[in-house]
């Protein structure tokens, strides 16, 4: 793989193996996040940016449009606002539309149109398992859905011109956040372990494969999937991110 991937949210987790997967196999990434990603690499910029606020997305997207010839991109960046039905409140679902959905419509509307002159272009959505039902996660799976069914909608704009969109959707995945919530060696992740069928918590790494095969020049003929990369958690109906 050459040429430009963008990343968003590559600061840690999950974005930060893709971003890393990316290099590795050649592409130059230009990751967009608040922070300053911990990956240090000759190849990797980075542009700070809240993603939430559709001015400032916006604005990068077409900096980076106009500085970049963008092939890739990864809409990774995300936020979940926990809660049961009655602790969900519109301020939650508003923010989580923002940096989930607007910012993905933005971005993909931004770096498409170069996408389309080259004939060639792969976008990825990175959702949740959780789309499929998880208590607690009102605000976050409604985003998540979203997601899924935008892609399903532009394959069918964009794949006539060579660019393919698809989604993964992660089941438990140990980042920072799932370790500070599921300790290793607490009851709680043990819990969590028992109930995938594969019995383990999946890896970052685990996510970034599958995401630089989607990526791939050679993986021209799958566009607008869901593909769960969850342990079989999808299945059996186990909790997920």
């Amino acid at each position: 793989m050459e040429g430009i991937a963008v990343v968003t949210g590559a600061s840690s987790g999950i974005g930060e193996a893709i971003a890393r997967h990316l290099l590795d196999g050649g592409c130059d990434v230009v990751a967009l996040q608040r922070r300053p990603p911990r990956l240090k690499h000759g190849r990797l910029q980075h542009y700070a940016v809240d993603l939430a606020d559709a001015a400032a997305a916006q604005k990068v997207a077409s900096e980076v449009a106009a500085n970049h010839q963008v092939r890739y991109l990864v809409n990774n960046a995300g936020v979940n606002r926990p809660g049961l039905l009655e602790q969900a409140t519109v301020e939650d679902l508003d923010y989580a539309m923002a940096l989930n959905v607007r910012a993905a419509l933005i971005l993909i509307q931004a770096f498409t149109p170069a996408m389309r002159a080259a004939k060639f272009g792969r976008i990825i959505s990175i959702s949740s398992r959780a789309v499929l039902g998880k208590t607690y996660r009102t605000v976050y799976s409604a985003a998540k859905a979203a997601l899924i069914g935008m892609t399903r909608t532009l394959c069918l704009e964009l794949g006539g011109d060579g660019i393919t969109i698809n989604v993964v959707a992660p089941g438990p995945i140990a980042t920072e956040l799932f370790d500070r919530g599921h300790p290793p060696g607490s009851d709680k992740r043990q819990q969590v372990i028992d109930s995938i069928p594969v019995k383990r918590v999946g890896t970052p790494d685990d996510i970034a494969r599958v995401a630089a095969f989607l990526l791939a020049p050679e993986s021209g003929y799958i566009t607008g999937q869901t593909i769960f990369v969850c342990g079989g958690s999808s299945v059996s109906g186990s909790g997920g991110a």
